[in-house]
């Protein structure tokens, strides 16, 4: 086992997620004590778009390492082989939503594999809803992979990896912003505009109710919690933990939406549970019907900011309204 003057920290992926966590990393992190490395895939670096050669930038500038490894034709085996290899002993999964079904199971196998004699914290990609409170059931099994994580690191036995899931609800943009969810429709944040239909009006839909309420976080704010957690905290923390930037029922997102655009330009409307089911029952295999039954349904969702780390450190986030403003101000 490494001493604690002497971490290394591998982030797998450097997306939505994976880059602000790499980026609060780097500002926190005490080198030379620490390094920090990012595993991407091989064509991202050998031969990267013009996307992708700005990324390699920025990280090169953060003195961020680049570590050419493909998770996903990997098997447990070589992936621990490679964690061996470093050794890296912190291991924070930002690989979520691009990855094929398996691959957080792959993930979490090959740490454990590695062993804690290698690797003294995981961060599993677990940055969303309460998987505990959902089970392996809820919308036909959409997050069955993340509960069997979960119990695949409670049931680890002997020299134990220790591990924390950082559960974030949903990605502040994904609710305001994600093409096709179908809970706020036209706002064009992209361009700090609104009312992208042709008679000015912004819809916002509540799942199941407008009592319903969803958690929320920005991929930024994560990594600051992310890297407080690892680096000011020593990982000392075990088991889930919670983030919120906020926490609102659909009723007072239609609300902040108003108050940004202005007074009578959002519709409301409400898609219930049974209509909700009618829309998966046609389309079983579509994602984005899953999640939005998922939260029609309401539970593991949300939580109060109350009981969070960040309320916890009085650490201030961005909210709804916040998030709303800075966008059309074209301020991120």
């Amino acid at each position: 086992m490494s001493n604690d003057n002497n971490k290394n920290i591998l982030v797998l992926g450097a997306g939505e997620l994976g880059l602000p966590v790499l980026q609060s990393l780097s500002n926190h992190i005490p080198l030379p004590s620490h390094t920090l490395t990012a595993l991407l895939r091989p064509s991202t670096i050998s031969s990267p778009s013009p996307t992708k050669a700005s990324l390699l930038r920025t990280l090169r500038t953060l003195s961020i390492h680049l570590l050419p490894f493909d998770l996903h034709i990997s098997t447990p085996a070589s992936l621990a082989a490679l964690i061996r290899s470093g050794p890296y002993t912190t291991i924070i999964s930002c690989t979520g939503f691009s990855s094929p079904p398996g691959t957080q199971l792959k993930i979490a196998r090959a740490v454990l594999e590695a062993g804690g004699g290698v690797v003294e914290h995981f961060y599993p990609w677990q940055f969303g809803v309460d998987y505990d409170v959902i089970g392996p059931e809820a919308a036909g099994g959409l997050f069955a992979e993340q509960v069997d994580v979960r119990r695949l690191l409670r049931g680890q036995g002997g020299e134990k990896v220790r591990w924390t899931i950082v559960s974030t609800g949903m990605f502040v943009s994904f609710l305001v912003e994600g093409e096709g969810f179908g809970v706020v429709e036209g706002l064009n944040l992209k361009v700090g505009e609104y009312g992208a239909r042709g008679d000015g009006m912004v819809t916002v839909r509540a799942l199941g109710s407008w009592e319903n309420r969803v958690t929320v976080t920005t991929p930024g704010d994560i990594g600051r919690v992310v890297a407080r957690l690892v680096l000011e905290e020593g990982n000392r923390r075990d088991g889930v933990v919670y983030t919120a930037g906020d926490t609102v029922s659909y009723w007072e997102l239609a609300g902040l939406v108003e108050e940004v655009v202005g007074e009578g330009r959002v519709r409301r409307e409400v898609w219930g549970l049974d209509f909700l089911r009618g829309e998966l029952e046609k389309e079983p295999g579509d994602l984005l019907r899953k999640y939005r039954l998922l939260f029609a349904e309401g539970r593991g969702v949300s939580w109060e900011k109350e009981k969070t780390v960040n309320w916890e450190w009085g650490m201030e986030m961005i909210d709804v309204k916040g998030f709303l403003v800075e966008r059309l101000n074209g301020e991120s």
